[in-house]
């Protein structure tokens, strides 16, 4: 007598159960992959609220936006001086094939002197900088030794996220930072894979990000 029949149901039961909950987990993982797709772009954006600090701290890049805001914060009163790093590129390899080079911080500040910042409020913070790691040392080595422990730090839209990750992985809040965002800055959150910039700027930062949370294997952009 054979029993092959007797179990089969029971034997096929749980394959039908596996096969079932693959189906859902794999929809629910589509599901959150689209979720983080849609709002990776809106997430990256993050802005303290206002404060009065030390001073308004300009990381480098995507002139003139940066520098206008920080202009604007100057004249709204929240701080009596604004900060630029620099960098010695690429300055010194410019210099080696015999071009000549104004810096970054340079041009930050004719921008903040058109926009009404006088020159005298105007610091340009030693040492130079390669990347926003070392902006984010030079800057709180700099409002570390001033009388009041707190420095606006003004960056575009989806930079954000990051230099609030790395200040709080680098500083260990000795002091604070105020992250706010270029209100002018054009960058879409909620539709970055329509331009080209914006969906560079999502995986730069997504990646970088990815970095700073490991502890900065790779060093830092």
């Amino acid at each position: 007598m054979s029993f092959q029949n007797s179990f089969a149901p029971s034997n096929a039961a749980p394959r039908v159960y596996v096969r079932h909950s693959s189906g859902i987990f794999g929809l629910l993982v589509f599901i959150a992959a689209v979720i983080s797709f849609l709002c990776v772009g809106r997430w990256l954006v993050v802005e303290d609220p206002l404060d009065h600090a030390q001073a308004i701290a300009i990381l480098s890049g995507r002139m003139p936006l940066r520098a206008m805001e920080a202009a604007q914060l100057y004249r709204q009163g929240y701080a009596k001086e604004i900060w630029l790093t620099h960098s010695t590129e690429p300055g010194k390899s410019l210099e080696s094939l015999g071009v000549s080079y104004v810096g970054e911080e340079i041009y930050n500040t004719k921008i903040l002197i058109h926009e009404g910042v006088p020159a005298a409020a105007i610091r340009v913070l030693d040492p130079p900088i390669l990347n926003t790691a070392d902006e984010i040392v030079v800057i709180n080595a700099a409002v570390s030794a001033a009388p009041l422990h707190v420095v606006i730090i003004v960056t575009t839209k989806p930079h954000t996220r990051r230099v609030r990750a790395l200040w709080r992985a680098l500083t260990r809040d000795q002091s604070r930072a105020i992250v706010r965002a270029a209100s002018d800055d054009p960058y879409d959150g909620d539709h970055w894979w329509h331009k080209t910039r914006d969906a560079l700027d999502v995986v730069r930062e997504v990646l970088g990000l990815m970095n700073t949370w490991a502890g900065l294997p790779l060093g830092q952009a």
